[in-house]
């Protein structure tokens, strides 16, 4: 009797940790397969995907320790271990590695916070605290920021707030021209539509075709134009030089005067 009773022990102190270890990895492959199905999304392309890429794996090998930790206590407590003290002395430690290593951990919540929302992505031109550049890297930790002129500029995740993203929306190019008072109205709107349609269609990074907003201004020597169009992200800078140096030519050869500032003397007698 003693001799079956010690077999059973023996039985159960193998069977049962067999049995937690063989639950524990059909329930890791499960909510595996649950998660890369729920985060799937094929008809994201390149940082999209890759950013959803890098969600799944973090919350696979949060999910994988998780159930790996769980599965060891369970075997201990079948050898009978006070898993309580344990979860005690972990809840300590967990306690003293917070408070030691707080902002590490804050930029870490952060980052998964900014992947999952998708807040700003790589090559999205973003401000952060008056400092305006290009995202060239995401991290879990940290955000790089790269300006125009090359300074790269390493910002914590957790610092990474009030962020205005230039990125997520089409810009528009604003250019005011200036005409002399004495040009005819006629002759003015001629030359804007000639302009408009030799240049629609063919301005580099333009969205849309070129708005004559009308006068904008009467100035102490000009009457001052608007004209405006939709562009990509962040490319109505270079759109407006390309649109100043071609209305330039075309009022030019319209012979619409554009005013500059002249001094007049006269020799007293």
């Amino acid at each position: 009797m003693i001799k079956i009773l010690g077999l059973e022990i023996k039985l159960k102190l193998i069977i049962v940790p067999l049995i937690y270890i063989i639950i524990g990895v059909v329930a890791f492959k499960i909510l595996k397969k649950v998660i890369k199905k729920l985060l799937d999304k094929k008809n994201l392309r390149g940082t999209q995907k890759q950013r959803i890429n890098t969600l799944t794996i973090l919350i696979v090998n949060i999910i994988k320790y998780i159930i790996i930790i769980l599965v060891i206590l369970a075997i201990l407590s079948v050898f009978g271990v006070n898993v309580k003290s344990i979860l005690a002395g972990l809840g300590i430690g967990t306690a003293v590695i917070g408070l030691a290593f707080k902002d590490l951990a804050t930029d870490l919540i952060a980052g998964f916070s900014i992947i999952a929302e998708g807040e700003y992505e790589i090559g999205d031109t973003i401000e952060v605290d008056g400092f305006m550049g290009e995202v060239v890297f995401i991290g879990l930790r940290t955000t790089r920021i790269r300006d125009f002129k090359g300074a790269t500029k390493i910002i914590a995740n957790h610092y990474m707030d009030n962020i205005i993203n230039y990125s997520e929306h089409n810009s528009l190019a604003v250019v005011d021209v200036s005409i002399a008072y004495e040009c005819e109205e006629e002759l003015i709107e001629k030359a804007f539509d000639k302009i408009f349609k030799d240049l629609n269609g063919k301005i580099p990074h333009a969205t849309g075709d070129l708005e004559l907003w009308g006068v904008n201004e009467l100035s102490g020597s000009a009457v001052v134009y608007r004209i405006v169009v939709e562009t990509e992200p962040m490319q109505q800078f270079a759109v407006q030089r390309y649109l100043r140096k071609e209305l330039k030519k075309g009022l030019d050869e319209s012979k619409v005067k554009i005013p500059y500032q002249q001094i007049e003397v006269h020799n007293g007698k």
